[in-house]
């Protein structure tokens, strides 16, 4: 499947990404890019998205592996739908693979995008999270302004 290819290129970049961040940044140090607002700064998160931890390694090693299944599974499902069904799955799996992979080589996920704007410093966040999050806003618009025709109603029913 071609959509597949998105997910390669996600885990690709993703990837390089968090080697370059590892052999070229120092730990916790930010690096400026655009003033205090986008920073480099490389942490390890042992936790899930943001931070959140609950659980222990082994879950979610076992739930990033499980989702990436579901993932799969919903991909082949959806064949025939909608392209952009297709890829925002496809963004959701090459993000989830991605930070699996850091969970079975280092058993934290490698974060290094730090933004802080109007004094809110969100928590420091990898391309793999930007996939995920682009995936996921895809997804819920799809289900939110998805317009169906109404279906017909029942004419053994009108009358009752």
């Amino acid at each position: 499947m071609r959509v597949l290819l998105l997910s390669f290129v996600v885990i690709l970049v993703d990837q390089i990404s968090k080697l370059l961040v590892r052999f070229h940044l120092e730990y916790a140090k930010p690096h400026r890019i655009i003033g205090n607002w986008v920073r480099l700064t490389f942490v390890e998160n042992p936790g899930m998205a943001f931070g959140i931890e609950f659980g222990g390694q082994a879950f979610f090693t076992v739930f990033s592996f499980l989702a990436t299944i579901a993932i799969c599974v919903f991909i082949v499902r959806a064949r025939a739908e909608k392209g952009q069904l297709r890829v925002s799955l496809s963004l959701i799996l090459g993000g989830a693979i991605g930070n699996l992979i850091d969970r079975l080589l280092y058993r934290k996920v490698v974060d290094f995008i730090d933004i802080r704007i109007a004094g809110v410093n969100w928590p420091v966040f990898n391309i793999a999270d930007v996939a995920v999050m682009l995936g996921m806003a895809m997804l819920i618009t799809m289900i939110v302004f998805d317009k169906k025709a109404p279906e017909p109603e029942d004419s053994s029913r009108a009358g009752a």
